[in-house]
């Protein structure tokens, strides 16, 4: 008997479907191998294709639960925080959803079966689609093998059938951590799918041939009009046999049929496996394969016995697309290809593991398609057949890794079982999945350690390389940058990069759209492609919870659901996803444009287009876990900036006052289908009620598909418009769907000296303001931001951009705070242009001032100005309330309202001083002196 793990081909075969009820057994001191289980029957039931724990099988969680990831935030485990939530009976982890069931370890399932009497004479076959991890199989207790990959199915040889009793199969399955791959990698770590334990999907017998073929691979080729055809033909029969082999193709939907021919090929098999070649040549021109017209065929090879009637058939679909890399951009089909992805990190709360059925991949493709995206990176895991099949059908190109992320607890190239495991996956992965035309992109895994892993994966691209060029390879994601690489991934062209905290370009410099990344992008001379841009956070949708109806469930939400009520903000929840989910857009637009305005660039691979629920709960998404929106950017206005053609600008501030006039470069990436011809490039200005203030054409010309196209220089004069104001700028194509837009604001420069004077504005609460205070006046009191507190860990860490991936998992990188709420009707703010969140022009408060940490006062404290605290440190924080000191009015500022050249800001302190000097509210809450100056160090 042999194992065996071919490519998978639909092929017309007997099946004996094996779903069902099993016998069981659990294996946690893994006795059973010494006891000879796979020769008893097992005493308990369970249900195949499954895992274990959705059935009830399994171990309590616990406080000591031995689960597979790193836990970077040990606090979970010694604060006194999280010690409600560490007793038995209500373990709460805050760092990733959990399931209420936990096993690491063997479990054996047995099951008898009878030929039926159809199948005398053919070779049966156990296919398992997919498991996690380890398995091996007994046939009537005698051992058939084992199978360790993580990425295709086990598939073993049982032999041929030769008589109709009933025979017994017994298959024990292993989650723990048999070779430490990395234990955050996305293959078997409890961050996304956890460790679950099972077989899933077809789960069955076949019935074959006794003379078959396996690993058939096909390399088409347009150009040459031909297709390349390559396998092994095996047989189980001593005696040679002739056979005859012959090969068609069909097209697929509205794919061009293709007139052609291919020799049929005569071979002499006996029990030894002969290898073989055809080439099929066609006339005509065949429809090529991409992400607008994912065109398709259908490979059929024909075996036929010489002494035999019957003709076996081993269809296979494929399509003709050339992916490569010419210098330092990516090419398809001989276009420029620009990747616009998204992570898939093997995240599926309701099942854990990856989904078998078509329905949840279409609904994965057709929401990365319809936000403008055309890639997906299966961070360090393979995704099953089914999920690459369908890319092939929608049109999405996809990057599979070899199952590992060798860091933190392993290393690359050192020597340790990782090695020899990622390079046996990677033959698996291209033996079962290499005909697929969207596989265009591979690597061994995720951002490797090891003082030799740069030497090892030189030698792994050569051996991908040398087995299969019908796609492009880098070592790693993220890292080396070596010769080897077809392409770099590398996290250099982003906004935000870790431990960079505030001093990153969209917290320390003012807002811009000009930034791009050339400069580094023509230090290499292979294309490159961003890593990981993104992790920008959205307050946790506590709505959401309801939808884990399935294997993990949302304990951490629980957890921070419970802080936000201890602080008495339960009725912000919703307000706070809104604030933080506005300000999150806002740095994604940012961060793909960026990406889209730089020359020669190769794409970028976002993290993420919805949520990660691991590594702390990072909440990186617009959309949830369960890729459904979470409603404060729809996919229409997602993909107007991270489409295949995008128009943009290039505004070197947001910013402006009365007067001043600027020149924008206008530009289109476009990386789309077909050449705009005669197109019209065509822009506006809309102020808030939607009127047009300006607007222009540029001159007609033709757009053709060939990346950052230069459209035009536009002059923008501000003399004569409404301030203080935003205002939308719009570029679009007329006559089209295309269109991009960025806010800018306009401010009047007379407001500069207004009101620095004022008697009304004080910057001590000293014994003159609080006099004034007790005898009925009203005060702004701006608080000095460096002099502002925040808590027992120091000043709060306050930022333009929402949190980074989250405070838990990044030794609490700045900012923890997450935009701010405001309502912008409040009659403080009357004349200061903003809505309910943060937009750009709040880069000019922020950048000068300090949160109020309100956690000392009463919770009915309503901030004028209200920040949005990480769930994590949870703190009622301000820039702006107004109380009752004495008998009169006080307004506390934490802006530097006397910074200069900032007419924002200048703005805000004209608006503030106006509000204290008319008639304010009569019900406010009162404070005394000491809880105002409780607020300062």
């Amino acid at each position: 008997m042999s194992l065996n793990t071919p490519a998978v081909i639909s092929r017309t075969s007997k099946v004996l479907s094996l779903a069902g009820q099993w016998n069981f057994a659990l294996d946690p001191n893994g006795v059973g191998l010494d006891e000879a289980w796979y020769g008893k029957t097992l005493p308990d039931q369970a249900r195949l294709p499954g895992d274990l724990t959705s059935q009830g099988i399994g171990n309590e969680v616990t406080a000591k639960t031995p689960w597979i990831g790193s836990v970077f935030d040990p606090s979970y485990y010694e604060s006194d925080r999280f010690a409600e939530y560490r007793e038995d009976g209500n373990v709460k982890v805050p760092f990733w959803l959990q399931p209420e069931l936990y096993y690491s370890g063997a479990s054996w399932f047995e099951k008898s079966f009878e030929v039926p009497e159809s199948w005398l004479g053919k070779r049966i076959v156990l296919f398992l689609e997919r498991t996690h991890w380890k398995t091996t199989v007994w046939l009537d207790g005698k051992e058939i093998g084992s199978n360790m990959s993580l990425s295709v199915p086990h598939v073993y040889e049982l032999g041929l059938a030769t008589n109709c009793e009933s025979h017994r199969i017994t298959i024990r399955v292993d989650n723990s951590l048999l070779i430490d791959l990395g234990e955050n990698s996305h293959s078997i770590s409890d961050h996304t799918q956890g460790n679950w334990n099972g077989i899933v999907g077809r789960l069955e017998l076949q019935a074959m041939d006794p003379i078959w073929v396996e690993d058939l691979q096909l390399y088409p080729d347009a150009a040459k009009k031909d297709v390349k055809v390559r396998g092994t033909l095996k047989s189980i029969f001593e005696k040679r046999q002739e056979i005859t082999l012959a090969a068609a193709v069909a097209p697929i939907g509205k794919s061009q049929p293709l007139e052609g021919k291919c020799e049929p090929c005569q071979i002499a098999i006996s029990d030894e496996a002969v290898a073989f070649e055809l080439v099929y040549r066609f006339d005509g021109d065949a429809s090529l394969w991409d992400e607008f017209n994912p065109f398709l065929y259908e490979f059929s090879l024909e075996l036929k016995e010489l002494a035999a009637s019957e003709v076996e058939n081993y269809p296979v679909r494929f399509g003709f697309r050339k992916i490569e890399a010419r210098d330092r951009q990516l090419y398809i089909n001989g276009k420029k290809l620009f990747l616009r992805g998204t992570l898939e990190c093997c995240i599926f709360p309701k099942t854990g593991h990856p989904p078998t059925e078509e329905e949840e991949w279409k609904k994965v493709y057709s929401t990365v398609k319809a936000h403008g995206l055309n890639h997906v990176r299966f961070h360090s895991w393979c995704p099953p057949e089914v999920a690459i099949r369908l890319a092939d059908e929608m049109g999405v190109y996809i990057q599979i890794e070899a199952g590992s992320w060798p860091n933190q607890s392993v290393s690359l190239g050192d020597g340790d079982g990782v090695d020899g495991w990622i390079e046996a996956e990677s033959n698996r992965i291209l033996d079962c999945y290499g005909n697929h035309a969207s596989f265009v992109l591979m690597a061994s895994g995720n951002e490797p350690q090891g003082d030799n892993h740069e030497k090892w994966l030189q030698s792994w691209l050569r051996r991908r390389k040398k087995k299969d060029r019908r796609r492009l390879y880098t070592g790693a994601s993220a890292w080396p940058l070596i010769s080897g690489n077809d392409y770099h991934i590398h996290s250099e062209p982003r906004i935000q990069h870790w431990e960079e905290g505030l001093g990153s370009r969209i917290n320390a410099l003012p807002p811009e759209t000009v930034s791009d990344y050339r400069v580094f992008i023509r230090e290499q001379n292979v294309p490159t492609v961003s890593h990981e841009i993104g992790q920008w956070c959205v307050y946790p949708n506590f709505k959401e919870m309801s939808k884990y109806t399935g294997y993990l469930k949302p304990k951490n939400f629980e957890i921070f659901q419970k802080w936000l009520a201890d602080k008495g903000m339960s009725h912000l929840a919703d307000e706070f996803v809104m604030a933080s989910g506005t300000l999150q857009a806002l740095c994604y637009k940012e961060d793909i444009e960026s990406a889209l305005r730089t020359p020669e660039m190769g794409g970028f691979q976002l993290l993420d287009l919805h949520d990660f629920p691991g590594q702390g709960t990072a909440l990186v998404g617009v959309l949830d876990p369960f890729w459904d929106s979470k409603a404060y950017i729809s996919a229409e206005e997602y993909r107007r900036f991270a489409s295949a053609i995008t128009p943009l600008a290039r505004f070197p501030k947001r910013v402006f006052q009365d007067g001043e006039s600027v020149s924008i470069d206008l530009e289109l990436a476009h990386y789309g289908e077909k050449t705009i011809e005669a197109a019209v490039p065509e822009w506006k200005m809309l102020n808030d009620e939607g009127e047009v203030v300006l607007a222009g054409t540029l001159p007609s010309r033709d757009l053709p598909p060939d990346g950052l196209l230069p459209l035009g220089i536009v002059s923008l004069d501000f003399k004569g418009l409404a301030t203080p104001a935003r205002y939308r700028f719009v570029l679009g194509i007329e006559g089209t769907t295309i269109e991009n837009d960025w806010s800018i604001w306009l401010y009047s420069k007379d407001q500069e000296s207004s009101k620095l004077g004022d008697p009304s504005m004080v910057s001590e609460l000293d014994e003159e303001t609080e006099a004034r205070l007790n005898a009925g006046e009203t005060v702004l009191l701006q608080l000095d931001p460096d002099r502002v507190k925040g808590d027992e860990n120091g000043p709060v860490q306050l930022g333009f951009s929402t949190t980074f991936w989250n405070t838990s998992w990044t030794n609490e990188q700045a900012p923890h705070t997450m935009g701010v709420l405001c309502d912008p009707e409040h009659p403080a703010l009357d004349g200061f242009p903003t809505g309910k969140y943060s937009d750009w022009q709040w880069w000019y408060v922020i950048k000068n001032a300090a949160a109020m940490n309100l956690d000392l006062l009463p919770e009915s404290v309503n901030p004028i100005i209200r920040v949005v605290d990480d769930w994590f440190h949870v703190r009622r924080l301000a820039l702006a309330f107004e109380v009752k000191v004495g008998k009169g009015r006080l307004i506390l500022c934490s802006v530097d309202l006397g910074a200069k050249d900032n007419p924002v800001v200048t703005c805000l302190r004209k608006c503030l001083v106006e509000y204290i000097n008319s008639e304010g509210p009569s019900d406010l809450l009162e404070l005394s002196v000491e809880q105002i100056k409780s607020l300062c160090e």
